[in-house]
């Protein structure tokens, strides 16, 4: 009989992300798996194009948790995945019966290399294939290749047209950049952007601006730099939509977020900017087209996720990260 697999995770856009080469290899060793994958509403278009997945449970704002394990135990899932392992992840292991199976999350050592700058992490693999340890009993194996971000016909159409709206649909160096990020600590300064930006116009690339609506007086500030070769998209597009802009491009910068994720996943070279995180962690990009532009500051890392401000007062982490080395990187990683 062939497995009938459920996957459970909650969040975030590169958490989930990062589960598509588990999902791949799944669908591959067993070509006729069945495979639903469970995740807040909000994060449906990271999967909903994926052909690996049968299915998307979306669990949409103020459902409980016990009307979606009533769903859940009629589905009759032959292998429970527990790809989150957080409260409530845990909580519906409980309402669903069945052999749960999860990974390392590896919080003690975590713990000990952000307080006592203590590296005792013997699992040196990524996330991504951390998460194949819930799935050992299936027989699958990483096969080395990125994440997966597919993208709808419709997403495509939808930045083409954006593109051709902006003066850049024939434009052939396009860099994406994303320059928010949830927390402060992982933001690089506006004035660091402006001058990279700076480069890249002297050096005849256009540059779009990609993020999330609470991104976008960020972005407007950026335009100014050069209104005729910059253009603010962040707001403007969902998740498929800004998929699709980022597999347009040519590179993208961002730093330790989601849409540094996306662009891997949408196979676009990246250069990503690392402050207050570390490889260590299992959350670098999951591409070989890509390069990391971070310091080797005895404070690193302070924190798991990035925080609202430093501890030490000073972010040299990411205020020391200048343009130039982020451009070089850029030129090493171009297409």
């Amino acid at each position: 009989m062939p497995p009938n697999v459920l996957a459970v995770r909650f969040s975030s856009i590169g958490d989930i992300l990062l589960t598509t080469p588990l999902l791949r290899a799944i669908r591959h060793s067993h070509p006729g798996a069945r495979v639903t994958v469970l995740t807040k509403r909000a994060y449906l278009p990271l999967l909903s194009h994926n052909p690996h997945v049968h299915r998307v449970i979306g669990l949409a704002p103020g459902r409980s948790l016990t009307s979606l394990a009533t769903e859940l135990r009629g589905d009759e899932y032959t292998d429970l995945l527990d790809l989150h392992d957080n409260l409530r992840s845990r909580v519906l292991r409980l309402l669903v019966p069945g052999r749960w199976r999860t990974y390392p999350k590896h919080r003690l050592a975590r713990a000990l290399l952000i307080h006592a700058k203590r590296n005792r992490y013997r699992d040196r693999r990524p996330v991504p294939e951390r998460y194949f340890s819930a799935a050992g009993h299936l027989r699958v194996v990483p096969d080395g290749a990125p994440p997966e971000f597919f993208i709808g016909p419709e997403a495509l159409k939808e930045a083409a047209g954006w593109l051709r709206s902006v003066g850049l649909e024939s434009e052939p160096n396009i860099v994406a950049m994303a320059p928010g990020a949830a927390h402060a600590t992982k933001r690089w300064p506006v004035e660091r952007w402006r001058m990279l930006i700076d480069h890249l116009v002297k050096d005849g690339s256009a540059v779009v601006l990609v993020g999330g609506a609470e991104d976008t007086q960020l972005a407007v500030e950026l335009c100014h730099a050069a209104p005729d070769r910059v253009a603010n998209a962040a707001g403007s597009f969902g998740l498929q939509g800004t998929g699709a802009l980022l597999q347009r491009a040519g590179t993208v910068v961002s730093g330790d977020t989601g849409v540094m994720h996306m662009a891997s996943a949408v196979g676009t070279p990246v250069v990503a900017l690392f402050g207050p995180t570390v490889q260590a962690f299992g959350f670098f990009p999951y591409t070989r087209l890509a390069r990391v532009v971070e310091l080797p500051l005895p404070c690193r890392p302070c924190t798991a996720q990035g925080g609202p401000r430093c501890p030490l007062g000073h972010h040299r982490c990411m205020l020391d990260i200048q343009p130039g080395a982020v451009y070089e990187a850029l030129r090493q990683i171009a297409p």
